[in-house]
């Protein structure tokens, strides 16, 4: 039996590790919500979306809410300085009200916007995973990472772009 010696076994596993890492494939990490909501069909339903009369209508309901809590907001700054307690505790109820139907809004929106993405989600799922099998085989990736598990990745261990790409090629035909 030949005997080798810790110091030339640590030497030899320094050695060969690049070459083990290469024979495993390499690292990747992708943002599979982003790469759906950055494709053409899910730009597509999401601008459908944001055309429906409904949310128009909450839209535009945003902005002027939007404006008038801005413009409270600078009567308050500009006026806080001479009010009494009383009115600047009644400015502060209406600033507090009003912010409360901004958001009331906003989530409307939110919602609506989150629902399409939900559903769209779903309904590309299945080309998702047959895009990250081929992106896997091609790219010769041993390692996937979903990017929101990962605390650093530099932007060349990302697949993300070339996930919506395929999912553009897939859904365009």
């Amino acid at each position: 039996m030949t005997f080798i010696s810790k110091k030339t076994l640590a030497t030899l596993v320094l050695a060969l590790a690049p070459l083990s890492v290469l024979a495993q494939g390499k690292i990747a990490v992708v943002n599979l919500q982003e790469a759906i909501l950055q494709s053409d069909v899910a730009q597509a339903r999401l601008a459908e979306v944001r055309n429906e009369e409904g949310y128009q209508s909450d839209k535009a309901e945003f902005d002027r809410l939007k404006e008038e809590l801005d413009e409270l907001v600078r009567e308050f700054q500009k006026d806080s300085a001479v009010m009494s307690q009383e009115q600047q505790q009644a400015a502060r109820r209406r600033l507090a009200s009003k912010q409360a139907d901004l958001e009331h809004v906003a989530g409307k929106l939110q919602q609506a916007e989150q629902a399409t993405g939900q559903a769209l989600l779903n309904e590309l799922s299945p080309m998702v995973q047959e895009t990250l099998r081929e992106l896997i085989a091609t790219e010769g990736i041993g390692l996937l990472l979903q990017r929101t598990s990962v605390i650093h990745a530099d932007p060349g261990y990302s697949i993300t772009a070339k996930v919506t790409d395929k999912l553009n090629q897939l859904t365009s035909k």
